[in-house]
């Protein structure tokens, strides 16, 4: 099926790794032009040239910065921005008594930053597409917390509250705005994790002992393109009837019926 993607210019923060990069290529292979940011900027050259594709430095808690990242992008790609995918951010692995308020502010800031400065920026320019969409990069945290994530399960709650009021406000611009929600998603982090374990498992093993102690449904970590492909579903102008909605890509672990 042909998306509809090809020739129109897409913005996702967050792009030199993870899901932010499946994305990135996913969206290159649909024929679009893409901008992307990180902060690291030998991550950014890893991904690698490409006539459609923009990288710059960008921390997206700056909204000087975002601003600036934002106008080089339309500038470079044809002057304008069809669709916005925030999709910065990280996990903090903190229980209640382990954090601090500097903790609780940093992980607001991110969390809200991530979505608000990037979408402030491309305001404009996506209103005046005419299959302008927004995708929130969110986590099945925001519905169903878990202690060791306390401050990271309440700022994604957070978001995707913003992520419905949003689609609601953005909605006489012609902006359509969407969640996506990760379960266990086998990106770095977790092969890191298994590095320090020391369990004696084979990868494949304990990302299998892991999926099930977490209640995974499918029994396995899900993959970063299995995320883009959801993330670039949303995007497309076939999906233009769908805004204020979340779609959950986590093997089963969601136990809620919302």
């Amino acid at each position: 099926m042909d998306l509809g993607l090809a020739d129109r210019t897409y913005v996702v923060t967050g792009g030199s790794s993870g899901v932010g990069l499946a994305t990135v290529r996913a969206l290159l292979d649909e024929g679009a032009r893409v901008a992307t940011c990180g902060r690291d900027a030998e991550r950014l050259r890893r991904i690698g040239a490409h006539e459609r594709l923009f990288t710059d430095v960008c921390d997206v808690r700056d909204a000087d910065a975002v601003r600036d990242f934002v106008t080089a992008s339309a500038d470079a790609l044809g002057g304008r921005i069809d669709g916005l995918v925030n999709n910065a951010g990280q996990s903090r692995m903190k229980r209640l008594d382990e954090t601090t308020p500097d903790d609780w502010r940093d992980e607001l800031e991110l969390k809200f930053a991530g979505v608000l400065n990037p979408l402030q920026a491309a305001r404009g320019h996506l209103r005046a597409s005419d299959a302008a969409s927004v995708v929130n990069v969110n986590a099945v945290l925001a519905k169903q917390p878990e202690p060791r994530l306390i401050t990271t399960s309440a700022a994604r709650a957070g978001i995707l509250n913003l992520s419905k009021s949003l689609a609601t406000e953005l909605a006489p611009d012609g902006i359509r705005v969407n969640s996506v929600c990760l379960g266990l998603i086998d990106t770095g982090q977790w092969t890191r994790r298994h590095a320090t374990a020391d369990s004696g498992l084979s990868y494949a093993d304990w990302q299998a002992e892991l999926a099930a102690d977490r209640g995974v449904a499918l029994g396995r970590l899900g993959r970063a393109d299995e995320v883009a492909y959801a993330v670039v579903s949303l995007l497309s102008p076939r999906a233009s009837y769908i805004t204020g909605t979340g779609i959950d890509v986590c093997g089963g672990i969601g136990r809620g019926i919302l």
